[in-house]
């Protein structure tokens, strides 16, 4: 796993600088947009291969980290929030809930029922809030779906990964795929909204393997998919095995053309992408948690490792992000002290440069006018080479082509100088 960075010191009472503060007038809608509450549930299983997420088995743990406990550690830190936001006007209702892992479905789902029960005490849900769980095939049950949908869920997303066995073994995956059709009928059945997450590109996957897990799930007739392309992180275990010749690096042209054919057999059923990763039959099929860290809402981060942002009225802002283990976590709160591990003061460039990166890589694109002048000039290139669409550009958005979303970060290089 990845260290934190050092960052400036949190407070121990958690409290926000006052420059941030900057709350909407009753029944207005607030400046910096909706609320997001993220949870972040550290327990899995197995530890995959290929993950460098902040996770822990159960031998990993140890002591004073009890699985146990932690519905009732992170509502310490809900309370927390509350306070803090309260402190410089920024609590307001809830829009969106997240909470993603490890596997948050490990933790039982009257649990995750009782966290969620006390963000809405502590904050008030949104009218229409969505409220996603991560989960594995093989960590639900028809019976905790509906308990989670009876507590107000709205959504599932399914690590579904791949249909083929042999990749799901490459990844250290342990669920059933044939498990999964089942999965989403249950999730249906319960009344939530699913989504089905996949990974491209692991050693051994062949572009018909890639095919068969798409027809895998669009058979589920699901709503939403995200395709991520694999990236072997250092300091994990599939890292390792790359180092020693067991496994062999991603292939980038392979990854190209699977994510191009991921592209023409999603949209071909109709659903189309919102995000360079992400495809919903309609708009109201998007993950609206999500589309809020793309573009720049604020959020709080529950959990270990867990990161935090709310922006200031300026176009400054402040991030932070809280200690990395368990046990650490659960100390911190018990003595009623923030978990917080470090901070930094987002200048007004900062942010804008944030804003760049994450705005262009949505389907409705960036307005140009967002833009410096060396940004702007580069626009007209970028249409010619094919990574930006001419009719949006002139029409004032910066929108990417297919080549376009292949080459973000190269489209984002030259839209920041």
């Amino acid at each position: 796993m990845p260290a934190l960075p050092d960052g400036l010191p949190v407070p121990g009472d958690g409290a926000l600088p006052p420059w941030v503060a900057g709350a909407a007038a009753d029944g207005a809608a607030h400046p910096r947009g909706g609320l997001g509450m993220y949870v972040h549930v550290p327990f899995c299983s197995v530890r995959c291969g290929y993950c460098d997420f902040n996770t822990y088995t159960a031998a990993e743990l140890g002591g004073g980290a009890s699985q146990l406990e932690y519905a009732s550690t992170a509502l310490r830190e809900v309370g927390l929030a509350a306070r803090v936001l309260d402190g410089v006007g920024r609590a307001r209702p809830v829009s969106t809930v997240f909470f993603g892992g490890g596997t948050p479905t490990m933790l039982p789902a009257a649990d995750l029922a009782r966290v969620l029960g006390g963000l809405r005490d502590a904050f008030g849900l949104a009218p229409g809030a969505e409220v996603t769980t991560e989960a594995n095939p093989d960590s639900v049950t028809p019976a905790s779906l509906e308990t989670l949908a009876a507590a107000g869920f709205t959504r599932v997303s399914f690590g579904m990964q791949s249909a083929a066995p042999h990749v799901l073994a490459t990844l250290e995956r342990t669920h059933d795929p044939a498990r999964v059709p089942d999965v989403v009928r249950w999730a249906r059945q319960a009344g939530l909204e699913v989504s089905l997450d996949l990974i491209y590109g692991t050693p051994g996957e062949s572009l018909d393997d890639w095919r068969t897990s798409l027809e895998a799930v669009l058979a589920t007739g699901v709503d939403h998919v995200s395709a991520y392309a694999l990236v072997v992180e250092p300091g994990t275990k599939m890292h390792a095995q790359v180092r020693r010749g067991v496994l062999a690096l991603p292939d980038e042209d392979d990854q190209a053309a699977k994510y191009e054919l991921a592209d023409e057999m999603l949209t071909a059923a109709g659903l189309t992408w919102y995000e360079v990763s992400n495809w919903a039959r309609d708009d109201a099929r998007a993950c609206r948690h999500n589309l809020a860290y793309w573009r720049g809402h604020d959020w709080w981060g529950v959990g270990p490792g867990a990161h935090s942002y709310v922006g200031a009225p300026d176009g400054t802002g402040v991030r932070w992000w809280n200690v990395k283990h368990p046990r650490r976590y659960a100390a911190l709160l018990a003595e009623g002290r923030s978990p917080g591990a470090g901070r930094e003061l987002l200048t007004a460039e900062e942010a804008h440069l944030e804003r760049v990166m994450l705005g262009v890589r949505l389907r409705e694109g960036l307005d140009l006018a967002v833009l410096d002048g060396a940004g702007r000039r580069a626009v007209a290139g970028l249409v010619a080479r094919g990574l930006l669409d001419g009719v949006a550009a002139v029409h004032g958005r910066a929108v990417l082509t297919l080549r376009g979303r292949l080459l973000a970060d190269a489209v984002v290089r030259e839209l920041t100088s």
